[in-house]
């Protein structure tokens, strides 16, 4: 959302528009979203809204018309989603999987209704998941609005490491490491080795021991397969005995909704559209990515990030850090071919390959 553009997405902000207002008051370049304003009729009525833009609000009787009529642009509520398709933030941990069992969670259920209603399905549920996705994409800008340039750092990994072993606790310690160095860390936000750095970046603050002591608490559950419920309920274990974490953010997906998203991300930018979730975490991390162990999803990140930087205007190039020599130049030697692609242009100026991910830090340039 441009920045010039109002966000009132609470009735407080709605009303703090009306304050102190001499003469007409005035919506004009606002967004308004899922706000019950049956109890604002007159403000409404009262206020200059050509060009203001109402997402899912609740109006009483015919206001909804006087307001299309005064120039305003009114998009009601869509009805059997479990879902807002117009919230003005992201998602919280508590807020996807609340104290219910997974099935009757928040992301549970926005799952299973994915599985039955794919985007194409019907207008409205197609509606439904542009719109959501769109807002989620906002909302990630208004979350990262304070980030410098160059701050946000990308981890990428593996969704099968399982909590507790030793690439577990290597994306923990990067994770910790860069918030310490006072970067903002972004995930894939699933389990494994994304759930692990986020999980290193949200216990920052603590000392070391602390995130000793939370993978010894959560590799009780190692992985989500067996036992989904003590999967979510060791992490919330943790996230209630630090409750105070340091910010870093996940954009999991419902398209891979089998994988449930980590608890350690502050902010959790959860979208339908898995293309759109991939360009969005490579667009944010303008500090830079690690890429960690991984299989096919790996891959395809390190070089669709690769394909970014090939073709991006020499400020924009930002650093890769492969971990893992013989995980990418022989396992999956993605490697080699990076260096092809990066020969005699500023991308090959810009990746690193490293043994281990205790060596990423250096390798950009932060220590």
């Amino acid at each position: 959302m441009p920045r010039h553009v109002r966000r009132i997405d609470t009735l407080a902000a709605f009303d703090a528009e009306f304050s102190d207002v001499a003469g007409r008051p005035s919506l004009r370049g606002s967004v308004i979203e899922s706000l019950d304003l049956r109890d604002r009729s007159d403000e409404l009525l009262s206020a200059a809204v050509s060009g203001a833009v109402f997402l899912g609000c609740l109006f009483v009787g015919e206001v909804d018309e006087r307001l299309r009529r005064a120039g305003a642009l009114v998009f009601p509520r869509i009805p059997h989603v479990p879902f807002d398709p117009y919230r003005g933030e992201l998602y919280t941990a508590d807020e996807l999987y609340g104290m219910d069992r997974y099935a009757a969670s928040l992301d549970g259920i926005v799952y299973a209704w994915s599985r039955t209603h794919t985007p194409h399905s019907t207008v409205s549920a197609s509606l439904a998941v542009a719109l959501h996705d769109h807002s989620i994409s906002a909302a990630l800008d208004a979350e990262l609005a304070d980030s410098a340039r160059g701050a946000v750092v990308g981890v990428m990994g593996g969704h099968g490491v399982q909590r507790g072993d030793d690439q577990y606790r290597a994306a923990a310690g990067l994770g910790r490491d860069l918030a310490r160095l006072g970067r903002t860390v972004l995930t894939g936000g699933g389990p494994g080795a994304m759930e692990a750095t986020n999980l290193g970046a949200y216990l920052a603050g603590e000392d070391d021991g602390a995130l000793d002591a939370a993978i010894e608490l959560l590799a009780v559950a190692p992985d989500f397969h067996n036992d989904i419920d003590a999967w979510v309920s060791t992490a919330r274990e943790v996230r209630l005995r630090w409750p105070h974490g340091t910010r870093s953010v996940g954009i999991p997906t419902w398209f891979y909704g089998h994988e449930p998203p980590g608890q350690f991300a502050t902010a959790i930018a959860k979208y339908f559209a898995n293309p759109i979730r991939e360009a969005t975490l490579l667009a944010r991390c303008d500090g830079g990515i690690v890429f960690l162990p991984g299989a096919a999803g790996t891959v395809s990140e390190i070089f669709a990030d690769a394909c970014e930087n090939y073709y991006a205007d020499v400020r924009d190039v930002a650093p890769m850090v492969l971990v893992g020599t013989q995980q990418w130049t022989q396992d999956l030697p993605a490697w080699p071919l990076l260096q092809a692609l990066g020969a005699q242009r500023t991308l090959g100026e810009r990746i690193r390959l490293v043994d281990t991910a205790d060596d990423a830090p250096s390798a950009l340039g932060l220590r």
